[in-house]
This record gives structure tokens, C-alpha cells and sequence, in this order.
């Protein structure tokens, strides 16, 4: 009986998390996925959001993660590029250009989470240019500081996502555009990458 129990519940996470993605790439306001209207896709009682996810946030965030990871697994392009021998701090660049373009690229879903990624992030969440930036440093910064700057880094990129509008509108800054994006993630990994001064 555990088992099928285990497997209902697996069953009624895909299936909300189908719904939601649904919703998601549906509507023009990520206001409109509210935790009944997904609950109703996925013939489930809303109740099940929390007892599954935790909340709605929740399950937003776990079908944002999946259309990025799905997305980075088809750009052969980034796949080769990772597995390239270049310089971690490029990486590091390409990871975040990279973040970036997709999260601006599916922005109305992007609006939904980075709130929830912002104020309750946990563990290694946004972190995916961690190892990078560890072996840029090479041991000259602690685990824990490497752990900071990548988390800084992740936050200032995801609020510039959030805001990416009104920093064209009122900094003339064009994030949507593939060269001002790449200087602007360029200009901030030089910034966070830098040896300190003794």
C-alpha cells in the first residue's frame, strides 16, 4: 500500500506540475495561475499545491526550473561550450548571458518566480556558476565566499531581469539585445571576480 501510495502522489505532482505549465505558457499574467485554476486543470483539490509543493510559489518555481533545464539541454551550442576548456570566468559568463536570455525569452513566467527566487531561495538554488567561480579562485576564497559571490551575482542578474523594462526605458540599457546583454553580464563577472587588494 505504501508504494501506491508513493506513486499516487508522484502522480498528482506531475500532474500539477503539467497544469501549471499549461497555465503558464497560456496566459498573458502569471496573476491568472492561481492555485485553483491549476488545481481545476489538474483535477485535484487545491489543497494538494501545499501538501505537494509546499505552496504555489512553490510549484511555479519547480516548472520554471524545468523549462530551463529542458531549455539549456536542447542549445547544443551552450552543452559544447560547457564542456569546452576555456577559462572558468567565461563560463561563468555564459552561464549567466545564458540564465539571462531565457529568463527575459519567458519573462511572464520568469515574473512569477524571481520574487519567490529572490526572498526564499535555499540551498544551491541559482547557484549553477558555483563550481566556476571556486576554480577561478583556486582556493584563494573560501568555499563560503565563492558560496556569496555567486549568490550575489544570481540576485543582481535575476533583478535585472525583473527590471530589464525599466532599465531600457530609463537607462537605455537593452537587455533583450544579445550584445548589450553580453557586455552587461561581462562588466559584472569582471566586478565580482576581481582579487582583492591586501
Amino acid at each position: 500500500m505504501p508504494d501506491r501510495s508513493k506513486r499516487d502522489l508522484e502522480v498528482t505532482r506531475e500532474a500539477l506540475a503539467a497544469a501549471a505549465e499549461e497555465l503558464l505558457m497560456a496566459c498573458t499574467d502569471s496573476d491568472e495561475v492561481t492555485s485553483r485554476a491549476v488545481a481545476a486543470k489538474a483535477g485535484v483539490n487545491p489543497a494538494m499545491i501545499n501538501y505537494c509543493y509546499g505552496s504555489r510559489e512553490e510549484l511555479l518555481y519547480e516548472v520554471y526550473r524545468r523549462l530551463l533545464a529542458r531549455a539549456q539541454a536542447a542549445d547544443p551550442e551552450l552543452r559544447s561550450l560547457m564542456s569546452a576548456v576555456m577559462p572558468p570566468k567565461e563560463k561563468v559568463c555564459l552561464i549567466h548571458c545564458t540564465m539571462m536570455r531565457l529568463m527575459i525569452a519567458n519573462f511572464g513566467i520568469s515574473r512569477a518566480v524571481t520574487r519567490f527566487i529572490l526572498l526564499s531561495r535555499s540551498g544551491d538554488a541559482g547557484l549553477e556558476s558555483l563550481p566556476f567561480i571556486m576554480e577561478h579562485f583556486g582556493g584563494r576564497k573560501t568555499e563560503e565566499e565563492c558560496r556569496l559571490v555567486a549568490f550575489e551575482l544570481s540576485s543582481l542578474h535575476e533583478v535585472a531581469v525583473l527590471q530589464h523594462e525599466m532599465i531600457r526605458d530609463s537607462l537605455g540599457i537593452d537587455l533583450t539585445d544579445e550584445y548589450t546583454l553580453k557586455s552587461y553580464v561581462r562588466k559584472n563577472v569582471d566586478r565580482f571576480l576581481t582579487e582583492e587588494e591586501e
